[in-house]
């Protein structure tokens, strides 16, 4: 297919369950009022862990979108993506049948996948025996079953998969399902990511990677993106799926249309397991690539949620990759991490930002990066600081990047007919 020829992409819904809330209205009138999803954990004793707090989903029931057997046959991460597909699907007013289900993609991405279940399994193995161990400890396990679920659920038959790249899983499965779809190989998908990994071991893990906030004594001002007192991000749980459509489906059944996805770069650093590359260099080529793919200055950007991870790393590289990028426009682009509130949702993160961006040019509002109290020298760019802001915002970009060494970036653009 030439590339006069290749689709447009559109995202007709998006469904949301986060640390703010569990749906995409509550979750967004949380992010523009500067609201922290941060508190002391509660899903298990932390009182001997290093860091004792996360941002948790709260109130979160999977009887009120799954049946009650289907329920004990699915790790808590897989029952975020499905409960946000459900509403993904409602929000979009899309009908899956026969005519249409075998050109329906799902892409759904985990960095983790179903700890809980696997924690649980190895205690159970080590107390009861082998013969003990559940025989849908591995369907709930591994990480590809959140979008298996999703398409056992609403009947979805065409490709089925699960990129798993760290904290750029829930973007690389968007920014897949868009190439996918601009391609002609579907007309829709459901792309996103999910995760639950507020576990023992997975705090433990992360604070011996020395990764985590430790500021006990004050949970929601702990992810502090930018800042110069950061000490490092607030594990969070959560899904977040979006609905991709070829334009033309979904102009042809008259679908409201929430806004276009018009580019994706990934890359890899190929420096260092948990470290960003000192230079940026990984980060500068994948905001490139998808400035260039789709075929915009970056001059034309309006906003970039940033990765924004709140690690002293991060931050200063992710600072200086803009700079990079977008030359004397980096003084001028406005830039917030949404994780300041939602917490580092690990594969879930990129598709959440992604939303974010869309949510954002649709309502005029940019929302902010909280906790910026102690201007950093090195991170000296506007984070759009405590407060949300009215802005026009056309185009935007959302930076995610993983352990690993991996890069994703969303381009994101308001929905015109032209």
């Amino acid at each position: 297919m030439s590339s006069s020829e290749m689709k447009r992409v559109v995202v007709t819904g998006i469904g949301t369950i986060s640390p703010l809330g569990l749906d995409t209205a509550s979750t967004w009138e949380a992010l523009i009022s500067g609201k922290s999803g941060a508190d002391n954990i509660t899903l298990f004793d932390a009182s001997q862990h290093e860091t004792k707090f996360a941002a948790e989903v709260k109130g979160f029931d999977p009887n009120n979108y799954i049946n009650r057997k289907e329920v004990r046959r699915m790790d808590r991460f897989a029952q975020f993506a499905v409960a946000a597909a459900i509403e993904a699907l409602k929000n979009s007013g899309l009908r899956i049948n026969e005519s249409n289900r075998d050109e329906i993609a799902v892409i759904v991405g985990s960095g983790i996948g179903g700890l809980i279940t696997l924690s649980e399994q190895i205690r159970i193995l080590f107390e009861k025996g082998p013969d003990r161990v559940s025989p849908f400890m591995v369907p709930m396990m591994i990480s590809d079953m959140a979008g298996a679920q999703i398409s056992i659920t609403l009947g979805i038959r065409g490709m089925n998969f699960c990129p798993t790249s760290a904290c750029s899983s829930g973007s690389d499965a968007v920014g897949t399902a868009y190439e996918t779809i601009k391609r002609g190989d579907c007309v829709a998908a459901f792309a996103g990511g999910t995760e639950a990994v507020i576990t023992p071991v997975g705090i433990a893990g992360f604070n011996s990677a020395r990764a985590l906030s430790t500021r006990n004594d004050s949970p929601k001002t702990a992810s502090r993106p930018f800042d110069a007192q950061r000490d490092g991000f607030v594990l969070a749980e959560g899904a977040c799926v979006l609905v991709l459509e070829d334009l033309d489906y979904a102009r042809r059944r008259g679908a409201n249309i929430l806004g276009e996805i018009i580019g994706y770069g990934a890359s890899s650093d190929a420096f260092h397991i948990t470290a960003p590359d000192e230079n940026g260099d990984g980060a500068i080529r994948a905001m490139k690539m998808a400035l260039r793919k789709a075929g915009i200055q970056p001059s034309e950007i309006d906003y970039i949620n940033a990765h924004g991870t709140s690690t002293p790393l991060n931050d200063k590289i992710e600072t200086k990759a803009i700079k990079a990028v977008f030359n004397g426009h980096s003084s001028k682009v406005a830039i917030s991490s949404t994780k300041s509130m939602t917490g580092h949702m690990v594969g879930a993160g990129g598709a959440i930002e992604a939303a974010i961006c869309m949510l954002a040019i649709r309502n005029g509002i940019i929302p902010p990066t909280i906790n910026y109290a102690n201007p950093d020298p090195d991170c000296d760019l506007d984070y759009v600081p405590n407060t949300a802001r009215k802005a026009d915002i056309t185009t935007a970009l959302s930076n995610s990047f993983g352990f690993g060494g991996h890069n994703s970036v969303l381009v994101v653009k308001k929905f015109s007919e032209a």
